[in-house]
């Protein structure tokens, strides 16, 4: 049987956890006609909730649905790229009318769709042979617009729109999204001042555009329900005790939960019972089994981001980094080289910073360092 403890990606609603209301929410909006801004740190489980979402009765078979992750991207012609993939990838399944649709709008890539042997079509252009992606945009929104079904176009990690060199993005695709009445959005991002900045500022081309909604934590209780109800489904069973320290350990992001309870299901064997002494050893084995992986990345890294990482790790939640009583205690260089030292490590995404509190963002990296 299938490990119901799934680390990658959606695999059904038999596999998913709670989030009830949340999807509730979000199919009722989207159908309804809605944009949506959906806004929480990373590994919360946002992708995975759309997914859920969009496989509800009410979407399913009535839209085409998109998820664009744009999280790697660092352009305007990055982004565009991405979009025409993703969207051609959902349609090629669905026949030849429907992708053809959409291809015949994309004229300026047309030079790089190739086709297989069956006649399936790819795109084979490289980033830089997309020489005008303003042109790009424009087409991939006209065949939103002109889809003979309704669309919802989901885009993972907006705010990295910010970070783009090219001029007025985030203008131009208010317009789009503005006058595209065929079509709903969903923006997701992780960075949480920046996504706040993008919608709820007044000064900003998305304000008052959107939905703006938050995803909180699942709750133990419910958490501990799904557990409990996988062991007993597969013959094993699983002490409360388990679910609760694992939870606490790890905050309730989902991905850290999800990753050890896989493990935990994996050991435990049919008629079996995991109990509280079953956890560390699980999670040891996770970071053992990624320690190579994170002494290549410690190895890669300038001295005084390593020291400032393993300083951050040791104090769990860090505050006042710049403080010379912070320096101090780690024996770091000056707080200036430990300010300098975090912006890199931030650039990296190896530390993430909510207010005045800063974290290594891997957990799994975090309790690695700290036995260094």
């Amino acid at each position: 049987m299938i490990n119901p403890f799934v680390t990658n990606g959606y695999a059904g609603k038999e596999y998913f956890c709670d989030r009830i209301k949340e999807t509730a929410d979000i199919t009722q909006w989207l159908i309804n006609g809605n944009n949506i801004a959906l806004i929480s740190p990373r590994r919360y489980g946002k992708t995975d909730l759309i997914r859920h979402c969009f496989e509800q009765a009410e979407i399913r078979n009535r839209y085409y649905t998109f998820i664009i992750d744009i999280y790697s991207t660092k352009s305007l012609a990055e982004m565009v790229d991405k979009m025409a993939r993703a969207i051609l990838e959902v349609l090629k399944p669905k026949g030849k009318k429907h992708w053809e649709a959409f291809l015949n709008i994309l004229h300026s890539l047309r030079a790089g769709i190739t086709y297989d042997a069956m006649g399936m079509p790819s795109l084979d252009v490289s980033v830089g042979e997309i020489v005008n992606p303003n042109n790009t945009l424009d087409e991939i929104f006209r065949y939103l617009q002109q889809a003979d079904k309704r669309c919802l176009v989901a885009i993972d990690e907006f705010q990295q729109i910010l970070k783009y060199s090219d001029t007025n993005v985030e203008a131009a695709l208010r317009t789009y999204v503005q006058y595209c009445s065929n079509a709903n959005f969903i923006f997701m991002g992780s960075q949480r001042h920046l996504m706040g900045a993008m919608f709820i500022s007044p000064n900003r081309p998305f304000y008052q555009s959107v939905t703006v909604m938050g995803l909180n934590l699942i709750p133990l209780d419910n958490y501990w329900e799904f557990c409990k109800r996988h062991f007993e489904d597969a013959g094993k069973s699983i002490d409360k005790e388990v679910v609760v320290q694992l939870y606490d350990q790890f905050e309730g992001v989902t991905f850290y939960l999800q990753k050890v309870m896989n493990i935990l299901f994996m050991r435990t064997h049919e008629g079996g019972h995991c109990v509280a002494a079953d956890l560390q050893p699980a999670i040891e084995y996770i970071i053992d089994f990624t320690e190579l992986t994170y002494e290549d990345l410690l190895y890669q890294l300038p001295e005084k981001q390593s020291l400032v990482l393993k300083a951050i790790a040791a104090e769990g939640k860090a505050q006042q980094i710049t403080s010379g009583k912070f320096a101090k205690r780690y024996g770091l260089a000056s707080p200036s080289a430990v300010q300098s030292a975090v912006n890199a490590l931030m650039d990296r995404d190896l530390v993430t910073q909510y207010k005045d509190v800063y974290q290594v963002y891997d957990k799994f990296l975090a309790l690695w360092l700290k036995r260094q």
